[in-house]
């Protein structure tokens, strides 16, 4: 046998009987010789013998063995294919540590094999995604969410399996410690619930505020409370922090922790950092309402000291939700543009009006331009 065993040019059933000889040589328990029947019950028993190739130390034996594997898979028949594929898919993800450059590679070529329309795909780029969450390599696997979006519309998910895809991608997002990535993760996922099932959906919505409020540098949340299954959680005290974060003040939360002692610790966020943010918070919407915000005020509103104010609206700007200037002498803040933390209809009002007056003030500077050219 050669180094690389590829028996591509044989028929079926002599590739599938070299194939069972190469994993005798890795200790696989399986006969040489084919069972008489179908060549894709055959190829079954040599895919359900393959976790030995693992352990080899030869890497371009395994991918020969594999690429010859794949070239049997790619002419099943489509009835069938989908049980092949996934029986192949569970060998490989569960290959341990071993070669995960080369099992990522090998359910790569395994996706890339089959038509983009086909269903197929979504059980290999599942499989895809467990793997690469379990070995930290995520960033090797496209997991653009706009792509997966026209993926799963292409193969026409159903809900159920537009969900499992969703969330598997969180835990590879979390398992990888890809914070943001899995935020926007959350966020697809609830948004793949309807009206019908949104209630099943309640660990999910729970877990998905507690992530955010649990983020350090994530201020603005209000894109949560329109998602249906947190809609769902209203009445619920998971709702009402979340609202909190959304429109509240500082006070408001200090009265809801006095309210429901120990509940921010259960839910395994720090109380520190939730004063934190939300003295950022209720400073936006301090911003948004005056131009100018004394120091005083801000001592009071803010629950800061003297000393404490000048560093505040330093970490303050470096968010970028606010820009500003700082007046030492008259102990006060000019406000020259702040975030909103929410965007509702006064904000849309807003920026229409603003849109108007850039279009007024662009007519009139035609005009001038007008009169100010000679007629020819």
């Amino acid at each position: 046998m050669s180094c690389c065993p590829a028996f591509i040019d044989l028929p079926e059933e002599e590739q599938i009987i070299e194939l069972r000889k190469y994993l005798k040589t890795t200790g696989a328990e399986i006969s040489e010789e084919n069972s008489g029947g179908e060549w894709i019950t055959d190829l079954m028993q040599v895919i359900d013998a393959t976790e030995t190739c693992w352990k080899s130390a030869d890497e371009a034996q395994v991918e020969g063995f594999f690429t010859s594997v794949l070239s049997l898979v790619f002419i099943v028949p489509t009835a069938k294919i989908d049980e092949v594929v996934l029986s192949l898919c569970e060998k490989v993800v569960k290959g341990g540590d071993k070669m995960k450059e080369l099992r990522l590679r090998i359910l790569n070529n395994l996706y890339n094999g089959v038509d983009e329309r086909s269903p197929v795909r979504y059980n290999v780029y599942c499989a895809m995604v467990k793997l690469a969450g379990q070995t930290n390599s995520v960033d090797c696997i496209n997991t653009n969410l706009e792509e997966v979006q026209k993926w799963m519309k292409l193969w026409n998910l159903d809900t159920e399996k537009r969900v499992n895809l969703l969330r598997r991608l969180l835990e590879a997002f979390l398992e990888c410690k890809q914070s943001e990535t899995a935020s926007k993760a959350m966020v697809e996922l609830l948004r793949s619930y309807t009206e019908d099932n949104a209630s099943q959906a309640r660990d999910d919505a729970h877990r998905c505020i507690v992530h955010h409020l649990a983020q350090k540098d994530m201020y603005l949340v209000d894109h949560l409370l329109v998602l249906k299954p947190i809609k769902f959680l209203e009445g619920e005290l998971i709702h009402d922090l979340l609202t909190i974060f959304v429109r509240g003040s500082l006070h408001n939360y200090m009265e809801f922790c006095k309210a429901n002692p120990d509940y921010i610790e259960k839910l395994g966020l720090s109380h520190e950092l939730c004063i934190e943010k939300m003295r950022f918070l209720t400073f936006l919407s301090m911003a948004s309402d005056n131009k100018e915000i004394m120091f005083d005020t801000m001592e009071q509103q803010l629950n800061l000291t003297a000393d404490e104010v000048e560093a505040f609206l330093i970490d303050v700007v470096r968010t970028q939700l606010v820009q500003a200037s700082i007046d030492q002498i008259q102990r006060k803040i000019v406000i020259r543009w702040s975030q909103h933390r929410t965007f509702g209809r006064q904000q849309w009002q807003q920026l229409r009006d603003m849109l108007e007056r850039w279009r007024e003030n662009l007519g009139t500077v035609r005009n001038n331009l007008q009169q100010l050219t000679p007629a020819s």
